[in-house]
């Protein structure tokens, strides 16, 4: 037969008597034995204060039992600091004829409850013993709570999400100081109002009924919604919503809990920005040689034809609108190389002043004579590491912009300027801007202005609001770009009706007095020369073009279709060979590895590199000098001849190097506000 388990037995109450009476201790005990079977307890005996406070520190007693005579001064002051030490043993009292003063002294001292000597049996006893239990039990489920709510509300208060509790209307009854920081209201300004004081607009009327059905019948709402400031500025806020319900479960209050989303969503909107940027210079670069070779045999053939036609004749007009429309492809790509910041780069040091006077001149026929146009240089700005070409090409999308943005006519200025940036500025705009001196270009027009929908977007690729056929998208982005690939930054000020105004911080050097010239822009002649030439150029098309022009200039060529064949003709040739035009990026042998040959097979070839592949792949090579010997596709033959001559009349041999003349890009804010 199986027995039933015996119960556990009570675990033991631990009681501590102090005082000097013996007998006291032994009727107590005896009482407590008796007792055994509904109160289970040990009882110890002090019989001083210096024993009791030395046996309460090592043990761990639940209750303790203090006759009358020992609580004076010294008992007082132990029964305070037991309590403060976070013990809360209940005391109980045992007194003999303790008149009112003497008990009030007694409770205030901090003990739980008294019981006259002469009352003292089992009975009493033990009521006393449970009724001070309870008590104690009851006033610690209250402390607890006490605490609780106490760590609860310095939660709340240093929270640093915001917290809203309102009623069951919605009503606001408490915000905590996170909201009043964020949003700019404070809890007097908070208090009677409902949530909607933070509304923003931006959300659709549909998301507060979502919410309000959510919330009424007991589930959370969450949702990120973009809330206003009481300065008007606006936030995002992921924000989730609870129900409070009283004890027979009815909603009686809400509490709004938000977490502040908008620099993260800022970080991550550049993140995506970027990425976008990354996705379409790649697909540039990829495009870019092949589109550049096209191009290139478009405009060869287009100039060779235009040299053996009747001028003023309707062929030549007719060859004038290929070319026109080449040169228009040729800057397409070159815009499309620029934002995804694979152009290659020809930088020097230089002041902006000279080179933007010098641009200036010619954006006044980009723009149109009703709208007038200034340029206020400022005074000691520093010198920067630029590419004039890159300058141009800012200037002349911004100058492009400002004049669809004034139909009508209007006003476009640009200025110079030099600041220092310090770090207050860096964090009042929240972004990643290194410390130091800038030259800035400001560009300003009085045109419509941008609206706040659509700044943000203004610098993504493809992003337009002109009409279709009338923009493509990529003029803010090249500025993108190229700003970017400079190491500088761009900001965008404007509203709806107010005009936009374009700041572009480019970092100064640190040597003042490094300092080049600017070349010349333009290329007017094809200079001519009877020198021998080696062509190495792998599409046939192109190949037979230029040789044409080249021979027509003067020069003896000899045409290579890879670099292998160029290194054989090299070795087969039984006189000099001054320079050797050569595409870079070439099967078999590439460009940089004929170039290496040569030095040694022939030590006087100069070498001039051609390239329709984007700057990266370019530079990977380590044979370019973007200044001195290379010359990026799409080029006219003008351009050809003229880069050419300029290679020829140097003095001294260009010897293939690791490129030092091209910046590489590194990561910088751009943005707008």
């Amino acid at each position: 037969m199986s027995t039933a388990p015996k119960p556990e037995p009570s675990p033991s109450l631990p009681v501590l008597l102090v005082g000097n009476i013996e007998e006291d201790f032994f009727l107590i005990r005896e009482i407590l034995e008796r007792n055994r079977s509904t109160l289970p307890a040990e009882l110890d005996h002090a019989s001083s204060l210096e024993e009791a406070k030395a046996m309460l520190q090592r043990g761990h007693y639940r209750l303790v039992l203090f006759e009358h005579e020992t609580v004076d001064a010294a008992a007082t002051k132990l029964l305070s600091d037991l309590l403060h030490t976070g013990q809360a043993i209940p005391f109980i009292v045992l007194t003999e004829h303790a008149d009112e003063k003497a008990l009030a002294e007694i409770i205030q001292a901090g003990a739980s409850d008294c019981l006259e000597k002469s009352q003292l049996n089992g009975a009493n006893l033990l009521r006393t013993i449970r009724c001070t239990l309870n008590l104690h039990s009851v006033q610690q489920e209250r402390q607890m709570a006490q605490e609780s709510l106490r760590k609860l509300s310095c939660a709340v208060e240093q929270s640093t999400d915001t917290i809203v509790i309102t009623n069951g209307e919605g009503i606001i009854e408490y915000v905590n100081p996170a909201f009043e920081r964020l949003t700019g209201y404070s809890q007097r300004e908070a208090l009677g109002h409902t949530p909607s004081l933070l509304t923003s607009g931006q959300q659709a009327p549909v998301l507060y009924r979502e919410l309000w059905e959510t919330i009424s019948i007991d589930n959370v709402y969450r949702t990120i919604v973009v809330n206003c400031k009481k300065n008007g500025e606006l936030y995002y806020v992921d924000e989730s919503i609870s129900p409070i319900k009283d004890a027979t479960g009815r909603i009686t209050h809400f509490v709004y809990n938000g977490r502040d989303l908008t620099k993260r969503l800022h970080l991550e909107a550049q993140l995506l920005q970027a990425q976008k940027m990354d996705a379409v210079g790649r697909l540039a670069g990829g495009i870019a040689h092949d589109f550049n070779n096209l191009l290139t045999i478009i405009t060869s053939y287009s100039e060779l034809a235009l040299d053996s036609v009747v001028p003023g004749s309707k062929t030549e007009s007719r060859l004038q609108e290929i070319l026109s429309a080449a040169r228009r492809a040729a800057d397409l790509t070159r815009q499309l190389l620029a934002f995804s910041r694979n152009q290659p780069q020809a930088l020097r040091v230089a002041e902006l002043n000279p080179v933007v006077s010098g641009i200036v001149r010619t954006l006044q026929r980009l723009i149109g004579e009703d709208i007038e146009l200034t340029f206020v240089p400022g005074a000691g700005l520093g010198r920067i590491r630029l590419d004039p070409m890159q300058i141009e090409q800012i200037l002349m999308n911004l100058a492009a912009n400002a004049r669809d943005a004034m139909p009508q006519g209007g006003r476009c200025s640009i200025e110079t300027s030099n600041v220092f940036l310090d770090q207050e500025y860096i964090v009042n705009k929240k972004a990643m801007i290194p410390i130091g001196r800038y030259a800035v270009l400001t560009v300003t027009d009085t045109g419509g202005g941008i609206s706040a929908d659509h700044l943000p977007h203004i610098f993504e690729p493809f992003y337009t609001t002109k009409p279709i056929g009338k923009g493509t998208g990529l003029g803010l982005a090249t500025v993108y770009g190229i700003v970017k690939q400079n190491h500088g930054f761009v900001w965008a000020y404007s509203e709806a009706g107010m005009g936009t105004v374009f700041k572009i911080y480019l970092p100064c050097v640190q040597d003042r007095m490094a300092a080049l010239e600017v070349p010349d822009l333009g290329v007017d002649a094809a200079p001519r020369g009877t020198e021998t030439l080696l062509l190495v150029e792998d599409e046939d098309a192109l190949r037979r073009a230029t040789a044409e022009f080249l021979s027509l200039r003067g020069y003896s060529v000899l045409e290579a279709r890879d670099g292998l064949d160029a290194l054989s003709m090299a070795k087969l040739h039984g006189s000099t060979i001054h320079l050797a035009v050569t595409d870079v990026v070439m099967p078999h042998l590439s460009g940089g590895q004929l170039a290496t040959e040569l030095g040694v097979l022939r030590p006087e070839t100069k070498v001039l590199f051609v390239s329709g592949y984007a700057g990266q792949t370019v530079v990977d090579h380590k044979v370019v000098d973007v200044e001195n010997n290379f010359l990026q596709k799409p080029f006219t033959l003008k351009q050809l001849a003229s880069k050419v001559r300029t290679v020829l009349d140097r003095r001294g041999d260009v010897v293939p190097v690791a490129a030092t003349a091209i910046e590489q890009p590194c990561g910088v804010t751009v943005g707008s506000e």
